[in-house]
């Protein structure tokens, strides 16, 4: 029940849930207004602009939301001025579809927020194609329409201006609360009652998730003016909050054994449900971290772990051969000394700890998007997928539009359209999903809303009930697809029963013309197929020089060189990154049909064996990196590494010979501190553990040449 209320807790401090409420706020208060003065027209036409506006308006540092808003505001302008005349002239409005859809769906090149803009241009074309203007009112439409863009665009900057660091709270507890998850998983390793193989698919899938949470931290912070240039302390320490995070989570990734052979040995002694235990009470109580920082409270303890983990030592110390139970439990009380570390907005020793702001060099962890015309126009081969996609969007929208003319009994066609532009995408598995959750949400929808309609009289009743509709579809329109039709369809049904255009009938025909564009949409997927079994290649080939460059960091860290934090971390970031590329590109890929899933055990092995990889390279690099004065070891004891690297890119020279670099030679450590070197039991451990990455190195490599082959 506790989890459930967390969940909750979440969804209602959350940056989805603000943004429902805004997007909702800023289309009503027009309409209702002006409702007031008998303009209900001239409101609904800037509620329209305001929720065109509202979808280019992602998440994101100030100043590319402002750009975004307002850019995406002026190409809807034009886009509604050209489509009011065009429609006029059933040839001409074809030629606009056929050019604007293939136009816009190209602006995927520039990433996410330009993707939007193209969404928001396309959706303000399908909706005026049928809007019955003369060409006197089209003017006024588009100024009214305007209006409404810069209405949200004031609204939603105002809401950033009051609130500055809320969307970067937001961000920062959802992290929190994925990498909870993710411990959450690790749990059921200890555990003697899960399947080992689907404990790793279940964590390689999660790993997905927090690389996707760390990078919309990274957006929201790192690229905010306010936070890199300016001397806020709340800025500062949300951004020394976030490496502390993302080093917590470099802990857990490094808690890695041979969880097979602990079983065998320890499984019958009970202490590793024990241990599951107590780390599943670790990943809870970095939940209710998450949360903290997410609804921006003080951050208390909700379970002291302390003596439990006393109780833990007491129990290991009566195993024999406990060495790798005694490993576990410092890890456990490391874990949880970090939880204890973290005091959110409030502790100075954060600054301490981290020492300047100035040396995170925070601009390095970002990447950067230019808006540059070559990248559109080097893009146009069907090498490209968003080339492709351009192409099947453009298809599709065209035998969309085809139909609606061929079938004149049809009231509101462009819902054919907008149904084949909204399921499309880039990937195959991502518009099957979406075919799926189109039909369903819309058939589901279409029930709730008329059985709404048919046993509630009372307007305002069902006006209550269609705000929290749009709350709730607009809460939902970045996270579950589905969820956000089921409840945007009565939502619909219930605001074209107040425009008196019917309640019923609007609902069958809107089933219908969702089934028919679906229908276009799943043939058009099939043309031009971007299958994932041909994306692999690549991915692997960004994984395996990810992995080798964080090897040569610790080569380099263990043979005596200096390496800088800022490297190390960067390295670290990049394996993270090409795994979780890596794995959702997998993900996709078993959605699609079965004969286009080529090598599907060998992928999913071979990610299984670069996470045991990255985490046994965490394992020994953290501390060291750390450490003042860390001890250099000579070339003899470090042959394992070399081979490591020599085997790493030998596979990489057949997967991308251009991302090739030199294996190093390994120097020999200072005589001085060579010499010094015993076979103590630290040094054991680490000859093992180096054995251990030589092996998984080489089996990473077989697997490596079958997917490749």
């Amino acid at each position: 029940m506790k989890k459930q209320i967390r969940e909750i807790r979440y969804f209602l401090f959350g940056q989805h849930f603000s943004d429902g409420l805004r997007i909702t706020l800023a289309i009503l208060i027009p309409s209702v207004v002006l409702a007031r003065f008998g303009q209900f027209e001239t409101g609904l036409s800037i509620s329209l602009g305001a929720l065109w506006v509202s979808i280019t308006d992602a998440p994101g540092p100030l100043v590319h939301k402002r750009n975004g808003m307002l850019y995406g505001n002026l190409i809807i302008t034009l886009v509604v001025l050209t489509t009011g005349f065009a429609r006029l002239n059933g040839w001409v409005l074809g030629a606009e579809i056929l050019l604007f859809s293939f136009f816009f769906s190209m602006f995927g090149v520039y990433g996410n927020r330009a993707t939007a803009v193209g969404t928001a241009a396309l959706l303000a074309m399908i909706l005026m194609m049928d809007r019955p203007l003369e060409p006197a009112g089209v003017g006024r439409f588009a100024g009214a329409v305007a209006f409404g863009g810069l209405w949200y665009t004031a609204i939603s900057l105002t809401f950033f201006r009051i609130r500055p660091y809320r969307a970067a709270q937001q961000a920062l507890g959802e992290c929190v609360h994925a990498i909870a998850q993710f411990l959450l998983i690790k749990a059921e390793f200890y555990s003697t009652r899960t399947d080992l193989e689907e404990d790793y698919r279940k964590l390689v899938a999660q790993q997905v998730i927090v690389n996707e949470k760390q990078d919309a931290v990274r957006e929201t912070l790192f690229k905010s003016r306010q936070v890199v240039k300016e001397t806020t302390q709340t800025g500062r320490l949300l951004v020394l909050t976030f490496v502390d995070i993302v080093d917590l989570y470099e802990q857990i990734v490094s808690m890695y054994y041979d969880y097979a052979e602990i079983r065998r040995r320890f499984g019958a002694t009970g202490i590793l449900d024990e241990v599951s235990r107590l780390v599943r009470r670790l990943a809870v109580e970095m939940d209710y971290l998450g949360l903290a920082i997410h609804s921006n409270r003080p951050y208390r303890r909700h379970d002291d772990l302390g003596e439990s983990l006393e109780q833990l030592k007491m129990n290991i110390d009566r195993i024999d051969r406990n060495f790798v139970l005694k490993k576990i439990l410092i890890s456990l009380r490391n874990l949880n000394q970090r939880l204890n570390d973290i005091r959110t907005y409030s502790s100075t020793s954060l600054a301490k700890r981290h020492g300047r702001f100035e040396d995170l060099e925070i601009s390095r962890f970002v990447s950067h998007q230019e808006i540059d015309p070559k990248l559109l126009l080097n893009s146009l081969t069907l090498s490209s997928s968003i080339f492709r996609h351009s192409l099947r969007v453009t298809i599709a929208c065209l035998v969309g539009y085809v139909v609606t003319q061929l079938t004149p009994y049809l009231h509101h066609s462009y819902w054919i359209i907008l149904t084949v532009t909204v399921i499309l995408k880039p990937g195959y598995s991502l518009t099957k999903e979406r075919n799926y959750g189109r039909i369903v949400g819309t058939v589901a929808g279409g029930l709730i809303g008329v059985g709404l309609l048919a046993l509630i009289p009372s307007q305002n009743v069902l006006f209550g009930i269609m705000v929290v509709f749009m709350v709730g579809a607009y809460s939902f329109q970045r996270t579950n697809y589905i969820v956000m039709v089921v409840l945007m369809t009565p939502f619909i049904l219930i605001l074209f029963n107040f425009l008196g255009l019917g309640g019923f009938s609007v609902a069958e025909e809107r089933i219908l013309d969702t089934l028919i564009g679906s229908v276009i949409a799943f043939a058009a997927s099939n043309l031009f197929p971007s299958w994932e079994s041909q994306q692999v290649q690549g991915f692997i080939s960004a994984l395996l020089a990810a992995n080798e460059n964080y090897l040569r960091k610790l080569t380099d860290s263990l043979s005596g060189k200096p390496v800088s934090l800022t490297d190390y971390k960067l390295a670290r970031k990049e394996v993270y990154v090409s795994s979780a590329n890596l794995s959702a590109a997998f993900q996709r890929m078993t959605s699609e049909p079965q004969s286009k899933q080529k090598h599907r055990n060998e992928i999913n092995q071979f990610l299984v064996l670069n996470h045991i990889l990255s985490s046994n390279i965490a394992t020994i690099a953290s501390e060291r990196i750390k450490a003042d004065h860390p001890p250099a070891y000579p070339p003899e004891m470090l042959k394992p590494l070399r081979r490591s690297l020599a085997v790493l890119t030998e596979s990489l020279k057949k997967a991308d010979p251009a991302a090739l670099k030199p294996v190093p030679e390994v120097v020999s450590a200072e005589p001085a501190v060579a010499d010094r070197l015993e076979s103590t039991p630290e040094d054991r451990l680490l000859k093992g553990q180096l054995d251990f990455i030589q092996k998984i190195s080489q089996d990473i490599r077989k697997l490596a040449d079958v997917i490749m082959s």
